[in-house]
């Protein structure tokens, strides 16, 4: 794929590859760009199950966010901590639900 087909990703995401206090990421831009494919398309991939699960268990829309990262982070797929985050509030954004998951500490 040639760098005009890639999608850009979102600082909020390449900054998951970068160290506190410096800007450049310690990953090859191309596996960054891949975790950011697999993150994408894990959020989106979500958005019905997410909403099904609101409405099924009538429970708030922070608990459907909460068990959906407790999942992601229980070792059933190859997801880090910080990724797993970041699909959390990717999801929240998707389906358009506030978001009370910290926020990565920003230096």
């Amino acid at each position: 794929m040639t760098e005009d087909n890639q999608p850009v990703m979102p600082p909020s995401f390449v900054a998951l590859f970068a160290e506190a206090g410096r800007l450049k990421p310690n990953q090859p831009r191309e596996f960054i760009q891949q975790r950011y494919g697999f993150c994408e398309d894990l959020a989106n991939m979500l958005v019905d199950t997410a909403r099904t699960k609101h409405w099924e268990l009538q429970v708030t829309q922070a608990d459907i966010l909460a068990r959906i990262h407790a999942g992601l982070v229980a070792g059933a797929i190859e997801i880090s901590e910080p990724e797993a985050a970041w699909v959390r509030r990717r999801l929240a954004e998707l389906l358009g639900w506030e978001d009370d998951f910290p926020q990565p500490a920003s230096d």
